[in-house]
Parts: C-alpha cells; sequence; structure tokens
C-alpha cells in the first residue's frame, strides 16, 4: 500500500474545511496525512482542531514580515521542511503571490464557495442571491496567479431557495464543502487528475450524460398539455381564435 500523501493546510480562521480534512484523513478514506497546519493568526481556532489531532502547526503572522514575499518565502521553507508535497487552502485570507503559486505548481488547491467561475471574490452568497440565479454551490480548484479562476477539479450544486438569505445559503453550500475537498485531494493523491490548459481531466471518472437538475423540483411539462395548463394571459384572444395564421 502507498504511503499517504504528506499535505500541508494554510487556515486563517475557524478551519471547518480542515477538519473535513483531519477527519477523511483519520478514517482511512483519504489517502494524505496532514503533514502541517500553518495559519497567519495565532487565534485561529484551527489551530486547535489540528492540536487536538495531533498534527503538527504552525503560525506565521504575515505582519512580522516586510513584504508579502519573505512572508510567503517563510511559509514555503516551512512546507518544504515537513516534506509537503500537495498544498490545501482552507479559509487561507491572504492572496498569494506569483513567487508562492509557482513554488507549488499544480500542487496547490483552494476551495471557493461558488460554482466558478460565476461569483468570484467575496460575499458570493449575496452575488448569487442578488442575481437570481436556481443554483449556487462550491468549486475546488487548483490555484492560478489569478484570483478563483485555476482549473476546476469538482464542484457540488447546491439550490438556491425562496426563502434564502447570505446565511441559510452559505450553511448549505459549507456542508457540501466538507464533501468535496477531501474527495479533491483524494483524486490527486491517487495520481487521476490531468491539468490540460484549463481543464483538469479525472482519469477513469464515471460519466452520467443524462443526469440533469432542476430548481424548482419537478417542474416537468406533462406530456399532453390542455388549454386549462396555459395562463390565461398567454391564450389568444376569442376572437383569434381558429383563424389561419
Amino acid at each position: 500500500m502507498a504511503e499517504p500523501l504528506p499535505i500541508g493546510v494554510l487556515i486563517s480562521g475557524g478551519g471547518t474545511n480542515l477538519q473535513a480534512l483531519i477527519d477523511r484523513s483519520a478514517d482511512g478514506s483519504m489517502p494524505a496525512r496532514i503533514a502541517l497546519v500553518i495559519s497567519n493568526k495565532a487565534d485561529a481556532y484551527g489551530l486547535t482542531r489540528a492540536r487536538e489531532a495531533g498534527i503538527p502547526t504552525l503560525v506565521i503572522d504575515h505582519r512580522q514580515f516586510n513584504g508579502r514575499e519573505p512572508f510567503e518565502r517563510a511559509m514555503v521553507k516551512a512546507l518544504d521542511h515537513a516534506g509537503v508535497r500537495l498544498v490545501c487552502l482552507a479559509g487561507f485570507m491572504r492572496v498569494l503571490s506569483p513567487y508562492f503559486i509557482q513554488n507549488f505548481n499544480g500542487r496547490l488547491l483552494n476551495i471557493h464557495p461558488s460554482l466558478l467561475p460565476a461569483f468570484p471574490g467575496l460575499h458570493v452568497q449575496r452575488q448569487a442571491i442578488e442575481a437570481g440565479v436556481r443554483f449556487s454551490g462550491a468549486t475546488v480548484h487548483y490555484v492560478s496567479e489569478e484570483v478563483d479562476a485555476g482549473p476546476i477539479v469538482i464542484q457540488a450544486v447546491v439550490p438556491i431557495l425562496p426563502e434564502d438569505d447570505e446565511n441559510t445559503l452559505a450553511t448549505r453550500i459549507l456542508k457540501q464543502e466538507h464533501r468535496i475537498y477531501p474527495l479533491a485531494v483524494t483524486l490527486h493523491a491517487q495520481d487521476r487528475l490531468r491539468i490540460e490548459g484549463r481543464r483538469v481531466r479525472i482519469l477513469d471518472a464515471p460519466s452520467q450524460p443524462d443526469a440533469a437538475l432542476l430548481n424548482p423540483p419537478g417542474m416537468e411539462f406533462s406530456t399532453r398539455i390542455t388549454p386549462h395548463d396555459i395562463h390565461p394571459d398567454a391564450r389568444a384572444p376569442e376572437t383569434d381564435r381558429g383563424k389561419p395564421s
């Protein structure tokens, strides 16, 4: 059996996606072990999650460095020292420079709470609701120098409900984030991902060519439409009925 892939996780906050990775690593369903967790904030609760799981942690405060690159060089040095072969961003609230991204080119994953390329950036649930789209979701992608624009590995689709606000939608999306991030790490660890330009090909992936989602659900047309099925405003005026077109 192959050795679990050593991964590093960068966080800035509570670390719920980190916890999902910890859980899947612990139960053996994700063939990877977390070799190091780095936070740029000493009070990030994700550090507590890691320590309780016996995972090495490190605080590298970006405010203690004169610029972004010295800060990132310290992270690269720590990740390399820990033998990390894949880096996962899990609520890491710093934009990374080309220096860091190129150091882990093809080995740097991020998760974003929308169906990229729609709604990059911040406040994405608000963006989705205000845009009136019927679906949102979550995306795991490889990181590129353009923010939230790297090749997409996997997505989960979440319907937007009429009563949704930012918080309720974010809560449902977060549950799916916890499902797909460990899966993306697993596919990478199994060497089943091939980056081909802006696309990621997954080796031996199942296909469902007829799969589709509707929102609202159950809004299929019946096989026979009668005049009673047509909204009154859409019916032809009485005087026009029966006239040749």
